[in-house]
């Protein structure tokens, strides 16, 4: 991205601190602009963003903008501008069936190319050249084998819905973009201005820090803590990785081992509420439910997760003698929270009220005006004027790379629904699935898996929105587990080897290799792996059902994550055996399914597991120890 100075640097700022205040505006207002309207403002201001911030590529015009990137500006604006102009012809026509003038096949393939190619700068080529093969395949319908046969578009009809119609790139993607995503990045943007991500590293450092192992704590601790601020698992790394990897470096960890937490440790940030990535804002509209709803479902999975990561660390760290931070090297508990511990208080702020009921838009608005109020109990936290202009052009610039992938996302869903491909796919992943469950899901999760390997996790979610998760529910599951399926191996993508972009990110601080770091990497994160298959089977993993279930749930689920640690590290209350090893990891999937009698039984399995441990010692263990001692 460019670092734009002088009179570039300030009109570049402008405009996105009016894209941010109008935003915010456009939520309170009581004669807020209609959908549409907002839709084509948030295309407007992420468009000319990403032509000012974003070479055409890398290392390109740094610090200038060429008269190229000026140019396409110029033609964003008027593409856009010519659906303001033309507003009533727009919004009164009957889509797809009132032919399009040659001016209007002009400025929709203009802006279609102009949407692709923004998004080609903002989050790379993948998206862009998925979105391209889609409209080619809309546009060679007669001529393709098999299911994916159609009748063809008309380079009129796709043109119409890609850019006329609200199933394209003004479709419910884009809006989520414009109307929850930008304000909940505005919140995390002031939040970060007041200090509170070096406050969140300081705090985990005071409660795990002198742990065993426990630089690979506070990763844990502050990574979940940072996903307020960012729902990027990359960013993520970035921030906390320069500060806790070579940290877990300097206690003994091995450099893919440090990489692997922090990048695991990161991407968990995508899943844990109360602010979760922005794909998951789309899911609730997907589903036409509330966030709320979304954040309370994922809450079970996400401590799962985080429970066993935690667990892992803990059990690499005693396998392998690792000590914790010094002491006298680690911050005072007491002292965190009694100069910093008000930044907290926005956190619980969001979460109280999206608890209450409010909407999410109102919670995250709120929450931003509580950072700037509270800011001002300590100098050091203070954002002032100056910080807070920051902090609107900060919120607007992150969303730009949101709304781009949203926007060139909206083009492959309209194809899809044009072409009828959904329900032919449908029908064809139920057929290879052969009317098995278990089948699809394997077909799901790898799907998601390659489909994150090359764009974040919001797009690749909506591709298999679009496309995998009918097959699902055509199955038998819950839309709500379906989706939530699917949301979780798009955010585990960015972790699984040959293309895992936090793993890449952290390897690069860690200077270690790719896939030493990608495998382990997988193995700390086995539990992301896992549990949705639970859920989609048990929906109490998603606070679905009886108090007493869900209760059973979390507590039986919560131990079976860490059988599932220990199973993998080869260790619990000693070195593990190959057969205890098996012991633990079938406890670990017993307990992890919320049934009565699964939980009991995995408990029983798990108590010969530990008494085995306690009581018997090996052979070849004990002559480990005789050599070590000597």
């Amino acid at each position: 991205m460019r670092k734009l100075s002088g009179y570039p640097g300030i009109v570049v700022g402008v405009v996105g601190v009016v894209m941010a205040l109008y935003h915010v505006y456009a939520r309170l207002t009581p004669v807020a602009p209609d959908s549409l309207a907002l839709r084509i403002l948030t295309l407007a201001f992420s468009l000319v963003l990403a032509f000012l911030l974003y070479p055409r590529r890398k290392g390109g015009t740094p610090d200038r903008i060429p008269w190229s990137d000026l140019l396409l500006t110029g033609l964003s604006l008027a593409a856009l501008a010519y659906l303001f102009l033309n507003y009533a012809y727009v919004t009164s026509r009957f889509p797809t069936a009132d032919p399009l003038s040659a001016g209007d096949m002009l400025v929709a393939g203009v802006a279609t190319l102009l949407v692709l190619e923004a998004t080609r700068r903002t989050i790379g080529s993948a998206l862009p050249i998925v979105a391209g093969c889609f409209i080619t395949y809309g546009l060679l319908g007669p001529w393709m084998p098999g299911f994916l046969r159609h009748k063809g578009l008309t380079l009129e009809i796709l043109l119409d819905q890609t850019y006329f119609t609200t199933e394209g790139i003004f479709g419910i993607p884009l809006a989520v973009a414009g109307s929850y995503v930008i304000l909940f990045i505005i919140f995390g943007a002031f939040l970060e201005k007041s200090g509170a991500g070096q406050f969140f590293m300081n705090f985990a450092n005071a409660i795990a820090g002198g742990a065993r192992g426990g630089p690979g704590k506070v990763a844990v601790v502050s990574s979940s803590l940072f996903g307020t601020i960012s729902g990027s698992a990359v960013a993520n790394v970035m921030v906390d990785g320069w500060l806790t990897i070579p940290m877990m470096k300097k206690t003994g960890f091995k450099p893919e081992a440090a990489a692997a937490i922090e990048a695991v440790a990161s991407t968990g940030g995508q899943i844990m509420p109360p602010i979760m990535g922005a794909a998951a804002f789309v899911m609730a509209e997907f589903l036409g439910a509330s966030y709320t709803s979304i954040m309370i479902a994922a809450a079970i999975p996400a401590i799962f997760y985080y429970v066993a990561l935690f667990a892992a660390i803990h059990f690499n760290a005693v396998r392998t003698g690792l000590k914790g931070i010094p002491r006298n090297e680690l911050p005072i508990l007491g002292q965190i929270i009694w100069r910093q511990g008000h930044l907290f208080v926005p956190v619980l702020v969001i979460l109280v009220l999206l608890l209450q009921g409010f909407t999410a838009t109102y919670a995250a608005i709120v929450s931003a005006a509580a950072v700037v109020v509270l800011s001002w109990i300590r100098p050091e936290t203070r954002v002032g004027l100056r910080k807070g202009i920051q902090a609107l052009r900060d919120g607007a610039e992150q969303t730009v790379p949101v709304a781009m992938a949203t926007a060139s996302a909206g083009i492959v869903i309209g194809i899809i629904l044009q072409t009828g491909l959904a329900i032919r796919f449908t029908s064809f992943l139920v057929d290879l699935a052969g009317g098995k469950l278990i089948v699809a899901l394997l077909i799901t999760m790898v799907a998601g898996i390659i489909l994150g390997m090359g764009m974040p996790t919001t797009p690749a979610y909506i591709m298999q929105a679009a496309i995998l998760i009918p097959a699902l529910i055509k199955l038998g599951v819950q839309p709500l587990a379906a989706h939530m399926f699917a949301f979780y191996f798009s955010c585990l993508s960015a972790v699984t080897p040959p293309v895992a972009l936090a793993v890449y990110a952290a390897a690069s601080i860690s200077r270690c290799g790719l896939w030493g770091a990608g495998l382990q990497a997988v193995k700390f994160a086995a539990a992301g792996f896992i549990v949705p298959f639970f859920f989609v089977y048990s929906p109490s993993l998603l606070f679905q059902g009886a108090w007493a279930e869900i209760v059973r749930a979390v507590v039986t689920g919560s131990i079976g994550t860490v059988a599932l640690a220990a199973a993998l590290e080869g260790q619990f209350l000693r070195v593990a055996t190959w057969l205890e090893r098996g012991l633990f990891a079938a406890a670990a999937l017993l307990l992890i399914d919320p049934g009565l009698t699964t939980d009991l039984i995995g408990l029983g399995v798990l108590a010969l597991g530990l008494l085995m441990q306690k009581v018997w010692t090996p052979a070849s263990l004990m002559v480990a120890r005789e050599r070590g001692s000597a």
